[in-house]
């Protein structure tokens, strides 16, 4: 055991590389020349992220390498991947976050929230992902994460610095975080604007069979679902996997009403930030009225980098050296979690080359083969492929991939297409064991409060429950809502 501890860079460096090569040289997916290169790499990523044989976000910088060294992509086409319009929403979150904890408008925000929720480690937590999962209907899902990120952050601050004994805030910090990420998910889920694959799915069968699907029906189908997702998640993490034992406090919650008191009215540059911040999440709350009028065309990312130039180019009301200081300098942006960028590039560009090597397509034929179960079971192998899928593809890609190969299916056997989409297209949003399964997972990851085996572990924990109950209710409840067309 201590050779084990003493070796285990090695050990994990040499897994890897030896679960790449046993890949590419067995083939046990019967794959063609271009998708098993793509394969071996992937398997090479994955197992040196989960045994942190280097940090996450040089393994991220493999496919620059390997790509076009084996032909899988040129270095051209791989490298866009690290310059997505979705790392530059990270980027524009991350420096609003940045102006709100320079200026520490977040530990504000924090304590007005654990005076209003209580000292109770749970009662935070249940509080976050009440708002989170409600927001997240509205928002998108990623906007939604970048909003409550800081302010959970600075809660995580403000409960460090009066832990009580015998408590776990570990256990605390990482779950908060957790539910920030897959409350988003979840909540999500609960309407057709909630996350791009509901969208894309929606689109999608409009323009095949010409059917709208209604955005009430999805919503008595879906936020049922969400709720009891939502109320899983708060069992499984606060109570069960990770109790932080947390308890309300007297003393705590006079240091609370001390510390509040001690910070006295809001600043002029603090107003200057939540102008911003709030401005900000109104123009993502907005986005789509605003382009129903047609004088231009807003998306989450250019509202993020709108936000972040703003702190650039808004005075903070105090000099320096004679000169006005802005809310933000260049120089605050050296505490930014750059790593988590070059993360989701990687992911980003592991998912393109397996989709590129016709990966998904295998994936779907391989679906095909199952046409003999039908009804619950079949529905079930659906959510069970598309639910691990998404932990290493864009849940976005899968669902305009998949999309199509389920729809023939279904009318192949007879089935109404919504049958199997819908619980495809709910699964691709409930990836919780990897960071780069959604990008909820990797915002959260950047704080260093989530450790990747106990984000598998809860992840893993998640998964089994959003298996169980997508499937139930898209085959109890969705036939009920939408009249869906069923052979059992």
């Amino acid at each position: 055991m201590e050779w084990i501890k003493k070796n285990q860079f090695i050990l994990s460096f040499l897994s890897g590389i030896v679960l790449s090569l046993s890949c590419y040289v067995f083939n046990p997916f019967a794959l063609e020349a271009g998708a098993n290169k793509a394969v071996a790499v992937a398997v090479l990523m994955i197992t040196w992220w989960i045994a942190e044989a280097m940090p996450m976000p040089a393994v991220a910088l493999i496919p620059l390498v390997l790509h076009p060294l084996f032909n899988i992509g040129t270095i051209e086409e791989t490298s866009k991947a690290y310059s997505n319009p979705v790392i530059f929403l990270f980027m524009g979150g991350f420096m609003i976050g940045l102006a709100i904890e320079k200026w520490n408008l977040h530990k504000r925000i924090a304590l007005h929230i654990v005076k209003r929720t209580g000292t109770s480690g749970d009662r935070i937590i249940l509080g976050f992902i009440l708002a989170t999962g409600f927001l997240s209907m509205w928002l998108s899902n990623t906007a939604t994460t970048m909003m409550m990120f800081p302010i959970a952050l600075s809660v995580i601050a403000v409960m460090k610095e009066h832990q009580q004994p015998k408590t776990n805030i570990m256990n605390f910090s990482m779950v908060l975080m957790l539910v920030i990420a897959y409350g988003s998910n979840i909540g999500g889920m609960a309407t057709i604007i909630g996350t791009p694959p509901n969208v894309a799915f929606v689109g999608y069968i409009e323009k095949k069979y010409g059917y709208t699907v209604q955005f009430l029906d999805w919503m008595l189908v879906c936020t049922p679902l969400a709720i009891l997702l939502l109320a899983a998640l708060y069992w499984v993490l606060a109570k069960w996997l990770f109790p932080s034992r947390i308890k309300n406090s007297t003393e705590a919650n006079n240091y609370i009403n001390d510390e509040i008191n001690a910070l006295g009215n809001l600043s002029v540059t603090e107003k200057r930030v939540l102008f911003i911040f709030v401005t900000t999440a109104l123009l993502w709350i907005t986005k789509d009225l605003l382009n129903q009028l047609r004088w231009f065309k807003l998306d989450d990312n250019m509202i993020a980098i709108f936000g972040a130039l703003a702190l650039f180019a808004t005075p903070s009301g105090i000099k320096k050296e004679n000169k006005p200081q802005m809310i933000l300098e260049w120089t605050d942006t050296s505490k930014m979690a750059w790593g988590i960028l070059l993360l989701f590039g990687g992911g980003i560009a592991l998912a393109n080359s397996l989709e590129k090597a016709g990966v998904m397509a295998q994936v779907g034929t391989w679906l095909a083969g199952f046409s003999h179960i039908n009804g619950l079971g079949l529905v079930l192998m659906v959510v069970l492929i598309s639910i691990f899928l998404s932990e290493v593809m864009s849940n976005v890609a899968q669902v305009i991939v998949l999309s199509p190969v389920l729809a023939s299916l279904a009318d192949a056997l007879h089935l109404d297409p919504l049958l199997l989409g819908i619980p495809m297209t709910l699964a691709a949003s409930a990836a919780a064991m990897m960071p780069m399964g959604t990008p909820p997972n990797a915002i959260v990851f950047s704080s260093g409060h989530i450790k990747l085996k106990d984000m598998i572990r809860a992840g893993f924990a998640m998964n089994i429950i959003s298996i169980i109950l997508i499937t139930l209710f898209c085959w109890f409840v969705l036939p009920m809502v939408m009249g869906v067309i069923m052979n059992r």
